[in-house]
C-alpha cells in the first residue's frame, strides 16, 4: 500500500519492512524500532497459528513480523497511547486489523484486563537499562522505552509469567551485561531458560545484544545457540541477517 493510502498524523512517516510489503508508521521524535526487535520476532519459537502477546508494543513491529511468520493473532500491550495508535493503524494499513490487536494499558497491571495462561508465546523487547544507568533523555516518551522508568525487567518477567501457557514460552531480547539478572528472574518465575543467542556488531567484537527464550515448567538445561554476527568487515548485513529479509513468509 501506497505511503498516501495510509491515515497519517502530523510529523509521522511511513517505513518498509520489506517483509511481505509491510508498512510500519513511525514518528521520528519518538522511539523508530531497530534491529533488535527484528531479531526478537525471528529467534522467537513460533507454532505456526498459534497466539502471541507482545508486552511494551511499541509501533508493534514485532506483531506484525510474527504475523509474517504465521502467528494466528497478536495481542499487544503499550502504554504510550500514541504508539498503540500508531500500531493500530499500521495493522489496518497492512490488513491485519483483525490478526493484530493493541491494548493501550500497563503490563504492570496485566491481571487487570487480560486472563492469565492463555499465550502460546509471550515477547517482550523492554527497556534496556535501569534508571541511574546512562543518559535519560528528556523525551519521556523515548526515556521509557530505553530505561525502566515505567516497568522494570522483574515487571515484564511476572507479566510473562501471568499470561504464558503451562509449557508456553517467553522470548526476550536484551543486554548481555544483565544475563545473570534476567536468568535469575526467569528461573524464579518458573521460565526456565533454554535458548540462548548472543548477537555481536561484527566478527571479533563484544556481544551487545542477547536474545533468550525460557519455557514455563520445563526442567533445567540451556541450549547456546551458535554467535549471530549482524555486519560483515566491509559494513553490510551478514548472511544469516540477510536470510532475514530474503523472501516473503
Amino acid at each position: 500500500m501506497a505511503a498516501d493510502e495510509i491515515r497519517l498524523k502530523p510529523g509521522e512517516r511511513v517505513d518498509d519492512l520489506v517483509i511481505n510489503n509491510m508498512k510500519l508508521i513511525q514518528h521520528p521524535d519518538e522511539f523508530c524500532f531497530s534491529l533488535d526487535a527484528v531479531l526478537l520476532a525471528q529467534f522467537a519459537s513460533l507454532r505456526a497459528g498459534c497466539e502471541v502477546i507482545d508486552l511494551g508494543a511499541g509501533t508493534g513491529v514485532i506483531g506484525l513480523l510474527l504475523l509474517a511468520r504465521g502467528a494466528a493473532a497478536v495481542t499487544g500491550v503499550e502504554l504510550n497511547a500514541a504508539m498503540a495508535d500508531r500500531a493500530c493503524r499500521s495493522a489496518t494499513s497492512n490488513g491485519l486489523a483483525d490478526r493484530l490487536t493493541m491494548i493501550h494499558g500497563d503490563l504492570r497491571q496485566v491481571k487487570e484486563f487480560l486472563p492469565g495462561g492463555c499465550f502460546e508465546l509471550v515477547v517482550a523487547n523492554p527497556p534496556y537499562r535501569p534508571v541511574g544507568s546512562g543518559y535519560i533523555s528528556p523525551n519521556s516518551r523515548v526515556a521509557m522505552a530505553r530505561h525502566e522508568v515505567t516497568a522494570n525487567l522483574a515487571d515484564v518477567v511476572a507479566a510473562a509469567k501471568y499470561l504464558v501457557k503451562y509449557r508456553g514460552r517467553f522470548a526476550m531480547v536484551h543486554r548481555p551485561e544483565r544475563l545473570a539478572e534476567i536468568t535469575l528472574a526467569m528461573c524464579a518465575a518458573g521460565l526456565e531458560p533454554k535458548r540462548l543467542q548472543f548477537v555481536y556488531p561484527a566478527a571479533g567484537k563484544k556481544p551487545n545484544m542477547l536474545l533468550i527464550e525460557g519455557v514455563r515448567g520445563a526442567r533445567p538445561g540451556i541450549d547456546v545457540l551458535p554467535a549471530l554476527i549482524v555486519y560483515t568487515t566491509d559494513g553490510n548485513y551478514s548472511e544469516d541477517i540477510m536470510k532475514f529479509y530474503s523472501q516473503d513468509r
